[in-house]
């Protein structure tokens, strides 16, 4: 995946960022290329993401580390057992993750946090592939935030997931039941992203996300 370069404007923001830096990380050298998932190919839990921050996956090469939205899912996910650290901040930090995978809908970070719809789908296959390894262990999904919802389900579909209709609505805590081409029932949950927006604001509190993986983690 480091490799791929079908989405140019986003390769090339990667670069632009990797070369340009912030301030805070001049001395560092970044990642700047796409950011796989990150978590046991035996998870129980699958959490999709939007896709990598710009100074912090892309930064560092994995998926939510090294930025404060990496904090807050790693501290909610360490106080339910399911990472060996509280924090996530570099490839060689010693983090494990214990029955979760972490992914995105979208593998490159985009300007502003917004890939087109093009780059949307053309990323698409590769949450496609990641969900059907997962299958013989997946037991639910944690979609974190309304674009992650929208392009989970819309991978789910694509796989032949019975997904109820009319489409779930996303909000904090939305629920619903799907049943995989494998005939297994698993359960899909919203949560609000844990950006900054989200958690200075009180939006989203760390009982509500513990209580989102305790969910996830309870669902068989």
């Amino acid at each position: 995946m480091g490799k791929c370069s079908a989405c140019p404007r986003l390769v090339q923001w990667c670069k632009d960022v990797a070369i340009t830096k912030r301030k805070a990380y001049e001395s560092e050298e970044y990642w700047g290329k796409p950011v796989s998932g990150f978590g046991p190919a035996d998870a129980s839990i699958l959490i999709v993401g939007l896709a990598p921050g710009a100074h912090g996956a892309n930064r560092t090469g994995r998926v939510f580390t090294g930025d404060r939205s990496g904090d807050w899912l790693f501290g909610s996910l360490h106080r339910n057992g399911l990472a060996k650290l509280a924090s996530s901040t570099s490839l060689h930090d010693g983090q494990e993750l214990l029955g979760v995978r972490i992914t995105c809908a979208v593998h490159c970070a985009p300007p502003d946090n917004k890939p087109s719809t093009e780059e949307k789908a053309t990323c698409s296959p590769w949450l496609l592939k990641e969900i059907s390894l997962l299958l013989p262990t997946l037991k639910s999904f944690v979609a974190l935030g309304k674009f992650a919802w929208d392009g989970l389900i819309d991978s789910l579909k694509a796989m032949d997931f019975q997904v109820p209709t009319p489409k779930p609505k996303f909000g904090h805590g939305s629920q619903c039941e799907v049943i995989g081409p494998d005939g297994v029932q698993r359960l899909l949950i919203g949560s609000y992203h844990p950006s900054q927006q989200n958690t200075f604001t009180g939006k989203l509190t760390e009982a509500q996300l513990d209580q989102v993986f305790e969910l996830a983690s309870a669902y068989k």
